[in-house]
């Protein structure tokens, strides 16, 4: 069985985070997501979150593309996952081109998939706001 791996905070789940995730599971037999914990996401990212992890969680053990789900705590975990889960391909977008490279150390393919260019959470908070007042 070929595991396949992706980490992200999913806030405002849109149709690029299902066609990167469709993708994702296209390179394998079993996906996991690493999603990132609403302390994580607010201390170490500083981004807050819309829904919060449970919701978002929910969500996307909603899509069928998706087999497990799993906390993401800190950005030093991604080395211990390699192993714990073994995984074969590491996912992830391509604003991240290279920054995972060192996992290939840890015996997994790096893939960095295109994003969806026309649609971002962070594009959609921004529109939404210009809507508001």
């Amino acid at each position: 069985m070929r595991r396949v791996i992706t980490y992200g905070t999913f806030d405002l789940l849109h149709y690029g985070h299902i066609s990167l995730l469709q993708r994702a599971k296209a390179l394998g037999d079993y996906l996991v997501v690493a999603l990132s914990t609403d302390e994580f996401n607010w201390e170490e990212k500083r981004k807050k979150c819309y829904f919060g992890y449970e919701k978002r969680k929910a969500l996307l053990e909603a899509i069928r593309y998706v087999d497990l789900v799993i906390p993401e705590e800190n950005w030093e975990q991604k080395r211990t996952d390699m192993h714990e889960y073994h995984i074969d391909v590491f996912v992830m977008g391509d604003d991240w081109e290279g920054k995972f490279d060192f996992l290939r150390a840890e015996g997994v393919k790096v893939r960095y998939l295109p994003r969806t260019p026309e649609i971002s959470s962070t594009q959609i908070r921004r529109d939404l706001g210009k809507q508001v007042g």
